[in-house]
């Protein structure tokens, strides 16, 4: 048994915070104390289970001494085996404790600034191999460093009725085909290349009319909006806004589509996979690390709307075995890579691997 602490300091509910909760939820079912430390009134706290432990603090900023004293004691009167925490801000403001037997690790699900925020940590876990590659560039000891990737959940049965109400409630006809999308409305997801692209993609390409639906809000949502209408795709796209639970807008597409110019894993390539659909990815550092090319989904250029278009174009214009096909071996790679039982033990073996060293003074 492994009792731990994970600290997450962000108010975003983001792929990252979504796998902070599914990890801590998981810990907490097979039977390992889990304390969730979290900001109050965030969209974390308000999602995490009721049998999870929870501790609130500020967290508000690197230098809010009042959290780290607080963490800082925590963790001494709470002698957890584990401590993790997750990015920038929850790394830099946790401290062990002098003499403290727990370890430190931190997790990381990005390319953040390193010095002055992880250097302090016992060990690292980059989600994919290029964010390890990046933390061994940046100076950090190779053999403290370890990758594991992220778990999506199963998906739950969406009824035949509550797929013909999404469909009704968007506007969409019984035969028009679905591309979904899912993300936060900002420059990085590249939202403003997928309407370019969609722009330039024949209504007709799969056959049937193929209206693009895009589930997300952010800051950017007003200026895609406009886009949108400037492009003449007022028809042709739908604008679902922000949800808690995507799983209805996944059992009713057709295909997944990720434009991001820059996404380190691409969580929710995992979760399209996880509910059987064909996925086109830009070539973004997570997609070119999960995607075998034809085998499990297909590419496109990285900030190329031209060379998206021309992907969604091909994509759609497959046959439906065809996608099928691809939306199976995406299937088989979650359950082979990034089942919930094969994430939880690769973290328990972590632990437990660095916990034995520390033991023989190593």
């Amino acid at each position: 048994m492994v009792t731990s602490i994970h600290v997450l300091g962000s108010r975003e509910l983001g792929g990252a915070d979504r796998f902070f909760i599914r990890l801590v939820e998981a810990l907490t079912r097979a039977g390992h104390p889990t304390l969730a430390v979290t900001r109050p009134g965030s969209p974390v706290a308000r999602e995490m289970r009721p049998e999870v432990e929870q501790l609130h603090l500020p967290l508000a900023a690197k230098w809010d001494l009042y959290s780290r004293w607080r963490l800082t004691r925590l963790i001494a009167e709470r002698r957890p085996d584990v401590v993790q925490t997750y990015m920038g801000r929850a790394t830099r403001l946790t401290r062990l404790p002098r003499h403290s037997p727990a370890l430190h690790v931190a997790r990381l699900g990005g390319f953040y600034k390193i010095r002055g925020y992880y250097e302090h940590a016992h060990a690292w876990v980059g989600n994919t191999q290029a964010i390890c590659d990046y933390l061994k560039a940046q100076g950090l000891p190779s053999e403290r460093i370890f990758h594991i990737g992220n778990f999506v959940p199963q998906p739950r049965d969406v009824s035949a009725d509550e797929r013909r109400a999404l469909r009704q409630q968007l506007g969409l006809s019984d035969e028009a085909l679905v591309v979904f999308a899912l993300g936060r409305l900002i420059e990085k997801k590249g939202f403003a290349d997928l309407l370019r692209a969609w722009a330039a993609t024949p209504a007709d390409a799969a056959g049937p009319p193929a209206v693009l639906v895009i589930a997300g809000d952010g800051p950017d949502r007003q200026a895609l909006e406009s886009l949108s209408g400037e492009l003449g795709l007022r028809e042709r796209v739908r604008w679902a806004g922000w949800q808690n639970d995507p799983t209805p807008f996944y059992a009713l597409a057709d295909l997944f589509v990720c434009p991001s110019r820059h996404e380190p894993l691409g969580n929710v390539i995992l979760e399209a996979w996880q509910h059987r659909l064909p996925v086109l990815s830009t070539r973004n550092e997570g997609a070119t690390e999960l995607v075998d090319e034809g085998v499990n989904g297909l590419l496109a250029p990285l900030s190329d709307p031209a060379g998206l278009a021309q992907a969604l174009s091909a994509m759609l214009a497959l046959p439906s075995a065809e996608r099928r096909r691809l939306a199976d071996a995406g299937h088989r790679t979650v359950q082979a890579e990034h089942h919930e039982s094969a994430v939880v033990n690769a973290y328990l073996a972590l632990y437990e691997r660095l916990a034995a060293e520390r033991r023989s003074g190593r």
